[in-house]
C-alpha cells in the first residue's frame, strides 16, 4: 500500500501551520466552526479518535516511527499527506516533544446538543469553568471509566479537543458523549430547569454544612443524575450550589478539606455510578 510520505524541507510550508504556528484559538476557528481543526497526539488518540468518527487532515510522525507503531493508522488512512523528520528537527518545529511521535490535524466535528446526549442517559457530569486542559482531560477518562452517560460543559471550561486534555483523556473524549452549554441550555439557568424537566436531580460536589456524604442513601437511589464539578480553586459559584438539589461531599481523614477536581471527580463517578453500566 502506497502512503502519502513526504519529508519536511522547508519549516515554513503553509501545510505545516497547523502543527507549527497556529494558535488554539485559530484552530477553533470561532467565526467558521465547521472549518474548525483540533490536534490529536500520539497513536491510541489518534485510533480512538478515528473511531469515533473523526476526519483526519494530515499527520506529522517521526520517521522512526513509520514502519513501527504508527503504521497501522496510516495505513488506514492511506490517502492523507503524512509529514516526516528525525525527532530534533519535529521538536524544533512544533516546539514540544511528540508523545509516541505521532500528530494528526483533524476537523473538528459537530458537536450536538445538549438534549440528545442526555435523553437516554441516567448519570451525567457538569463542569463549571474548569480552566486547566489536564484536568479536564483526567475527568473524562474517570468518567469513561466509571459510569458516566455524558459530560456537559460551561463555556469557560477548557476544550476537550485541546491537545493536552485530548492526550490526558487518553482519548476518551473521543468515546463519551459532550457538548458546550450555551444557547438554550445556558448555565447555570436555564440548564438546570432544563435538566430537572428530563427528570434529572443535580448534586453539587461542594463543602457545606448542609452538604451530604456522598454514600448517602437518597442521593445513590437517584434514577437520573447529573454530577457538578466547580473550577480549581474556588470549586463552583454559590448561585450554583443553591439551585442544585444535592449538595454533597466526599468524607475525607487528617484534616484534609479539599481534593483536586479531578481527583474529586474519579470518586464522586465511582460512587454514584456504580450499578449504572
Amino acid at each position: 500500500m502506497m502512503l502519502q510520505i513526504m519529508e519536511i524541507k522547508d519549516f515554513n510550508a503553509p501545510e505545516l501551520d497547523v502543527y507549527a504556528r497556529l494558535t488554539e484559538n485559530q484552530l477553533l476557528n470561532r467565526h467558521e466552526p465547521e472549518k474548525g481543526i483540533f490536534i490529536a497526539e500520539s497513536p491510541k488518540v489518534i485510533e480512538r479518535a478515528l473511531n469515533g468518527g473523526c476526519v483526519p487532515l494530515s499527520f506529522l510522525v517521526e520517521k522512526r516511527h513509520l514502519e513501527t507503531q504508527a503504521r497501522e493508522i496510516l495505513e488506514r488512512c492511506s490517502q492523507i499527506p503524512v509529514y516526516t523528520a528525525e525527532f530534533d528537527i519535529l521538536t524544533q518545529l512544533t516546539g514540544f516533544k511528540l508523545t509516541r511521535g505521532m500528530l494528526c490535524a483533524m476537523r473538528r466535528p459537530k458537536l450536538p446538543n445538549p438534549e440528545e446526549i442526555c435523553r437516554d442517559a441516567k448519570r451525567i457530569v457538569i463542569l463549571e469553568n474548569v480552566v486547566n486542559p489536564t484536568n479536564v482531560g483526567a475527568i473524562f477518562r474517570s468518567a469513561a471509566a466509571l459510569y458516566m452517560d455524558a459530560v456537559l460543559l460551561t463555556s469557560g471550561c477548557s476544550n476537550p479537543l485541546y491537545r493536552r486534555a485530548a492526550r490526558v483523556s487518553m482519548g476518551t473524549v473521543f468515546q463519551v458523549p459532550w457538548t458546550f452549554l450555551k444557547g438554550d441550555f445556558s448555565w447555570p439557568e436555564p440548564g438546570i430547569s432544563l435538566l430537572r424537566k428530563m427528570g434529572f436531580k443535580t448534586a453539587a460536589m461542594a463543602l457545606r454544612e448542609d452538604s451530604v456524604s456522598i454514600d448517602d442513601p437518597a442521593l445513590m437511589r437517584e434514577e437520573k443524575l447529573a454530577v457538578v464539578l466547580g473550577t480549581e480553586g474556588d470549586g463552583l459559584i454559590s448561585s450554583t450550589i443553591a439551585d442544585c438539589d444535592y449538595t454533597v461531599k466526599i468524607p475525607m481523614s487528617h484534616k484534609v478539606d479539599s481534593l483536586n477536581v479531578a481527583a474529586a471527580s474519579a470518586v464522586a463517578f465511582w460512587q454514584l455510578g456504580r450499578g449504572q453500566d
